[in-house]
């Protein structure tokens, strides 16, 4: 398998194993959420080791280890982003499998398990045909949604559109159910590496809030913010942010 079929098939069995830990129905709540991390993870990483034995890997999950900082490629891993949602039965949740090179996400695979029977997004399958909608929708958090998407919408005329993981709102933009997905509240790299790399494989605009790169593998996992929208709607979108940066 080449980098993203082998990000395929992770992020898709290791969406099946997760939905067998949820129906067993020995967990519930955070501790399902705990249990799917676990197991999931190990699933992860030794297939990684396995199959990709020189690269680096993060994952959220595991411990950080400072060799990856001199690999090239470094796959990046959320074995279930959308931990609350996982627990809580709910299905925009999302297993993330990206691989970094020379720090830009460059291929991967977002798996949506609770969707329409199990969901695999690629970087090597763009999307065709997707239609956007001409009153821009921004997807937000359910509990914490970024006051600068609010303030955003509210002066372009847009429309929250509450949702999960941050996996299933990137994707949400991929397949054409929202227009913005602009996130201020704190993220990690293995928040946004696989989604932004399937993003930018179908076309899409992927920054910073500050319109700078986003950049991966580096020693500060924390990647705080990040704007994922349709390309026409970018340079608003920013300018609109830094408006209200200098605002405040």
């Amino acid at each position: 398998m080449d980098d993203t079929e082998l990000a395929a098939y992770l992020a898709a069995e290791a969406g099946k194993i997760l939905l067998e830990v949820r129906a067993s129905g020995e967990f519930e709540g955070k501790a399902l959420g705990k249990a799917g991390d676990e197991t999931a993870n190990r699933y992860l990483v030794d297939a990684l080791r396995k199959y990709r034995p020189d690269d680096g890997l993060l994952s959220e999950e595991s411990k950080d280890t400072k060799d990856r900082l001199s690999k090239s490629r470094v796959w990046i891993v959320d074995p279930v982003d959308g931990t609350r949602e996982y627990g809580e039965g709910r299905g925009d949740w999302a297993v993330h499998v990206g691989l970094a090179i020379d720090g830009t996400a460059t291929k991967g695979a977002v798996a949506l398990p609770g969707l329409d029977g199990g969901i695999v997004l690629r970087t090597d399958s763009p999307a065709s045909g997707i239609k956007y909608a001409a009153t821009p929708r921004l997807v937000v958090s359910r509990t914490r949604p970024a006051k600068e998407a609010v303030k955003v919408a509210k002066q372009i005329g847009g429309e929250l559109v509450p949702m999960g993981s941050a996996g299933a709102k990137a994707m949400a933009v991929v397949r054409g159910e929202a227009e913005i997905y602009l996130h201020s509240g704190g993220q990690y790299e293995w928040d946004s590496c696989a989604p932004v790399a399937v993003a930018l494989a179908n076309g899409l605009h992927c920054s910073r809030i500050d319109g700078s790169p986003l950049l991966y593998n580096q020693h500060d996992v924390y990647l705080p913010d990040l704007l994922i929208c349709v390309p026409e709607m970018a340079d608003e979108v920013l300018e609109r942010v830094r408006a209200l940066a200098a605002e405040s």
